[in-house]
């Protein structure tokens, strides 16, 4: 939500300079794997199954299994653990949640006409928090040779000397106000002090060592309202349509912190600085799903599902600040501290997220037991911003087509009942979405869990673990060297069934 009160004291600008980059894009592409305990405990692998409100997400055609009505409300709490290695040195950090991530109902109406052969229609709205951006992410290191002024230099390099003397913050794109920040702070300096000089030297004390922090704290949702139908063809095909309502509210924060200890002389250079900046992104989406379930066997089960793109309608809102120290031998400078106070409105913007094609088996044991299996396919070197004849975009989408993979991604889950009881295992496999497979690696998730039917209701817990290491690169250019993260996320679900 925006927060108008502070526009009464800070100024506000709105801009049509694009600040959108790659990482923007993944961070609506990718599904983190959420839903009912049940499903979570068996791996999400519920393409050929259905009978779960979670399956729905997965294919659509799942709401016709039901064989009642029937309400469900799942409780999670989450943990992320970042462990950063950044230039040797190991730093770990950690964030913890709680939330209601899922609620929904299906309506069962099934059709007393003994001549006809379509016996089921059923109907369902089922809400997801199909992503919780709740994280908080801590890096330090020595950096032996680069210092984030390298950021400043690559936007000041190619601006006039005038236009960083004489503009205001407020005037400038988002090229031009880095490269505004780092001259006003005086972390990067004019190679010769005349009005069209175009080339800046940095001003961080030279000899390398640079201690460097970067602390990055996120917190949002990214949520899925589903409204679905479904129906079945002689109990043996069944058939159904999602049309999903997706909304997105994320919130970033970073602070970059860099010193050093490198010998001083008679001229001023920066010491220490503090580049602090601040995103807030929202919107709307909207997709569709279609998917089949043919029953081939009492036993065998096969499921078809296709996941249209994601259309999003999106807006940014940014903001910085930057301080910085100067020195030399003799003594040390105020801090520069360059705050405009003032809150980039960018024009929104569309981004398209890739399309997924998901096939499913399933073998079922009767009422003893399952055992199911799910692989997808997603294209990521098909994301898109838009419009795509901008020059922005242009440039940006053919990066991703370059650089984005056609990843897969593998569930398997089992289930056993006893009596009463019920025992689930999973295990989800997502190859990297990049080709490189480092920026973002592939991510490996076990799961398990129990349910119990209490007869007027059902209880199920689960709890998963999903690991994935990233490279994550501080800044987007000039000074990209990055830390290896390794992320840990550990959830525990429950769920509360009721059937009527």
């Amino acid at each position: 939500m925006k927060n108008y009160l502070f526009l009464l004291f800070a100024g506000f600008i709105f801009s049509v300079a694009q600040s959108q980059e790659i990482t923007d894009a993944m961070r609506y592409s990718q599904d983190n794997l959420n839903g009912t305990a049940r499903f979570r405990a068996m791996g999400g692998a519920f393409g050929a199954l259905g009978g779960d409100m979670s399956a729905i997400n997965v294919n659509p055609a799942g709401s016709a299994i039901f064989a009642n009505n029937q309400l469900t409300v799942t409780l999670s709490s989450f943990n992320k653990k970042n462990d950063s290695n950044y230039f040797g040195t190991t730093t770990s950090d950690s964030n913890n949640s709680f939330d209601m991530n899922q609620a929904g109902g299906v309506f069962v109406f099934k059709n007393q006409n003994p001549s006809t052969n379509w016996k089921k229609f059923s109907m369902a709205i089922n809400y997801d928090n199909t992503n919780d951006f709740d994280n908080s992410v801590f890096s330090a290191g020595s950096n032996p040779t680069n210092s984030v002024a390298n950021y400043f230099l690559s936007y000041a390099n190619g601006v006039p000397l005038s236009v960083l003397q004489d503009s205001n913050y407020s005037e400038l794109d988002h090229g031009g106000q880095q490269a505004y920040l780092g001259y006003q702070a005086f972390v990067i300096d004019p190679a010769n002090d005349v009005p069209t000089n175009n080339n800046y030297v940095s001003n961080a004390t030279p000899g390398g060592k640079y201690y460097q922090e970067n602390s990055i704290y996120s917190n949002g949702y990214n949520g899925k309202l589903s409204f679905n139908a479904a129906t079945s063809y002689k109990n043996k095909l069944f058939i159904g349509l999602n049309l999903n309502s997706h909304f997105t509210d994320y919130v970033h924060s970073s602070s970059f912190y860099e010193s050093n200890n490198n010998p001083l002389n008679a001229n001023y250079t920066v010491t220490t600085l503090r580049f602090d900046n601040n995103l807030h992104t929202y919107g709307t989406g909207f997709s569709f799903q279609i998917g089949a379930i043919a029953k081939i066997t009492n036993e065998i089960r096969l499921g078809l599902a296709y996941d249209s793109p994601i259309w999003y309608n999106l807006s940014d809102e940014f903001s910085q600040k930057l301080v910085a120290v100067s020195a030399n031998n003799t003594n040390a400078l105020p801090p520069d501290v360059i705050d405009p106070q003032i809150i980039n409105y960018y024009d929104p913007y569309k981004l398209e997220s890739p399309g997924k094609f998901t096939g499913s088996f399933a073998y079922v044991f009767g009422k003893t037991g399952l055992i199911s299996i799910d692989y997808s396919i997603k294209k990521y070197g098909s994301t898109k911003f838009q419009p795509e004849n901008d020059p922005y975009y242009s440039v940006i989408n053919s990066e991703m087509n370059t650089i984005l993979a056609t990843s897969g991604e593998l569930r398997i889950g089992a289930e056993y009942k006893i009596k009463e009881l019920s025992l689930r295992g999973g295990y989800r496999f997502e190859e990297s979405p990049y080709k490189d497979a480092t920026t973002i690696g592939d991510l490996n998730s076990f799961s398990g869990g129990l349910g119990y039917d209490f007869g007027m209701f059902k209880l199920d817990l689960s709890y998963s673990n999903a690991q994935r290491d990233t490279q994550q690169a501080f800044f987007n250019q000039g000074f990209t060297d990055a830390a290896k993260i390794k992320t840990s996320n550990n959830n525990v679900t429950m769920t509360l069934l009721f059937e009527m």
